[in-house]
């Protein structure tokens, strides 16, 4: 066999053994490497769980001194925000036409009420209701206000209604 023969064979011979190298050993070091990287990964999140209980469980007394504080505990949310409503719409000429029974949908372990009811009365007093509802009561997020101006063809006269509809979470 020529010298040059032997070189090219060396070579190949050599390029083989690289590639069985690298598909019994080197390749399987970078799976375990990578599988490595996980489980650590894995781990802190696991050593994190005693801070995430704790501060699980400060949310839920923040939320059971709000459910107090705005006085659902006792009754349900509907109720609840019927009342405040309709005490509302006593103090300030407005009037409740309407209120739909809520429209409930479950995600993932969470259930969505959607609330609608009807206001009729002035713009700033549905405005003003509306701002009580979002910013100091917590019942939920208005995601829609639409205002109609209607007339009542026996008195010839125009009034205002407001649709609202409210989002919780629970």
């Amino acid at each position: 066999m020529a010298q040059k023969t032997k070189n090219i064979l060396l070579i190949l011979g050599f390029i083989l053994i690289i590639i069985l190298a690298y598909k019994y050993a080197i390749a399987n070091t970078l799976q375990l490497k990578n599988d490595y990287k996980t489980l650590q990964q894995e781990a802190l999140v696991f050593d994190k769980m005693p801070l995430q209980l704790s501060s699980m469980k400060q949310k839920e007394k923040y939320y059971d001194s709000l459910l107090t504080k705005y006085k659902l505990g006792e009754s349900s949310m509907q109720n609840s925000m019927l009342n405040t409503i309709n005490s509302f719409a006593d103090d300030n000429q407005l009037k409740v036409v309407d209120f739909i029974e809520p429209h409930s949908i479950k995600q993932n372990d969470l259930t969505i009420n959607t609330y609608q009811f009807t206001l009729e009365g002035n713009y700033n007093a549905i405005l003003s209701l509306v701002y009580q509802l979002e910013q100091h009561t917590k019942f939920g997020e208005v995601i829609n206000l639409n205002f109609k101006k209607q007339k009542n063809h026996k008195t010839g006269k125009h009034y205002l209604q407001a649709n609202v509809l409210l989002r919780s979470f629970g």
